[in-house]
């Protein structure tokens, strides 16, 4: 086992490892930007070291002065979280011939995950169901011919993407040209690589993913999965586990599905087979993430499994803890609140908070780095906290997640607590019939 693990990352996530680092006796290192000085994983982790100003690209982002600080405090693994360099195949090539573990899978699982093209051909040469779509395009007019020869509506995505960024939606063949270049541009800004490639807009889908874990000894398990459908703009707001739409039958096709996809790698980490669920009941393999995910305590509420250590554990070149078929128990629903004002577009709303509670009580669980006092940083994602909700059905778990953000205050900045709350009270999110549109659907309508 590692004897010392240096957290790539800030906020919730670095909080996170560093306390399942404590559970398996590792001392952290902690790094930091100048606007990170006071967060609560510098103030709890054993040693930190300053890497540069606030900008992301020269601290978060910043490789040399990563390693820089691992080799100036000893640390013998890097745990890159989720977001900066977590999904960063060079950084994790780097590290290996550094001497350091980079906790996740290899360089090269990283790198064909990466590239969305390459996946999908990945995945249908695995024998996993894939959407319909093309490779990637360059030229305007080969990408409309593609686009008609699919079928409108399509989906224009980045090649190199993720987050929703470099992705539009084109419904008919008018729209088509100025979507792609938008799309491309968008690309070209948020990855450096312009290149997408067109999908097969499925209408209606449910968003489903598949929590995968596999170690070094050729073992790959599923851990059931999460339904991420309630989101904006793709990005995720409430996420959930199990899904209320799948049932123990498209539970185990979907999981056969994320192990063929996993082993067609020889995955060596915690990952995620990300799947979008027809109305019809057919599922479609959509993305891996090759990191952890922010929404992994859904599932870590369901299986009784702590994710992180098992991620670590992995790395260090043990066996996967988990023995026999997993249990799942319950229903859990995760709620991401946000530095943003969903009264003003969801404008980012950086601040200093001046109060601050988490709420408590039986099946609740905040995961969060804030503080009464705390400073918001404009430089970064707006992500406050995670209010997580755990019960013996859906209900249970839906009716303590809406009552905990009643209780859950914070002042000096406006969140999307508020929001969350009407989320989880609309009789669509009761029901459980919900699709990726709903949230936008709901925002349109008020």
């Amino acid at each position: 086992m590692f004897r010392k693990i240096l957290i790539a990352n800030r906020g919730e996530i670095a909080l996170r490892i560093l306390r399942a680092c404590r559970e398996l006796d590792i001392r952290t290192v902690a790094v930091y930007s100048e606007a990170d000085h006071d967060s609560l994983h510098v103030r709890f982790s054993d040693e930190d070291i300053c890497i540069g100003p606030a900008i992301g690209r020269e601290s978060y982002l910043n490789i040399p002065r990563i390693l820089a600080a691992a080799e100036i405090t000893g640390a013998d693994a890097i745990h890159p979280g989720y977001g900066f360099l977590a999904e960063n195949a060079e950084f994790a090539e780097i590290c290996e011939r550094s001497g350091l573990v980079f906790i996740g899978p290899t360089p090269e699982q990283i790198r064909r995950m990466g590239d969305k093209a390459e996946a999908r051909r990945t995945m249908m040469e695995a024998g996993v169901p894939v959407v319909p779509g093309s490779d990637p395009l360059d030229s305007e007019d080969e990408a409309l011919e593609e686009a008609r020869r699919i079928g409108f509506p399509v989906m224009i995505k980045a090649s190199a993407g993720g987050g929703g960024k470099g992705m539009r939606a084109a419904l008919e063949e008018g729209e088509f040209r100025s979507l792609f270049a938008v799309a491309r541009n968008e690309a070209e800004v948020s990855f450096g690589d312009p290149t997408v490639y067109l999908e097969k807009l499925i209408e209606r889908p449910r968003h489903v993913e598949i929590q995968v874990v596999g170690d070094r000894h050729g073992r790959v398990i599923h851990l059931g999965e999460r339904d991420c459908s309630s989101q904006r703009r793709h990005q995720k707001l409430i996420e959930e586990a199990p899904s209320p739409a799948v049932t123990p039958e498209l539970r185990e096709s979907m999981g056969e599905a994320a192990i063929l996809g996993a082993r067609a790698i020889g995955y060596q980490s915690t990952g995620t087979v990300e799947f979008l669920l027809a109305p019809d009941g057919h599922f479609y393999f959509m993305e891996m993430n090759t990191r952890i995910q922010v929404e992994h305590p859904v599932t870590e509420l369901v299986t009784s499994v702590d994710l992180i250590k098992e991620q670590i554990r992995i790395a260090a070149g043990e066996k996967l803890g988990i023995r026999g078929p997993v249990q799942f128990q319950g229903h859990a629903i995760e709620c991401r609140i946000n530095a943003e004002d969903a009264e003003e577009g969801f404008r980012p709303a950086p601040g200093t908070i001046t109060a601050f509670h988490a709420p408590g009580g039986p099946g609740v669980r905040v995961d969060t780095h804030i503080y009464a006092g705390y400073v918001v940083p404009p430089f970064y994602d707006s992500l406050l906290a995670k209010l997580i909700a755990w019960g013996n059905t859906r209900e249970e778990a839906r009716m303590r997640a809406y009552h905990a953000l009643e209780e859950f205050i914070l002042e000096g900045v406006p969140s999307t607590a508020p929001f969350l709350r009407r989320m989880l009270a609309h009789p669509d999110f009761i029901s459980g019939k919900i699709d990726t549109g709903f949230v936008e659907r709901y925002l349109t309508r008020s």
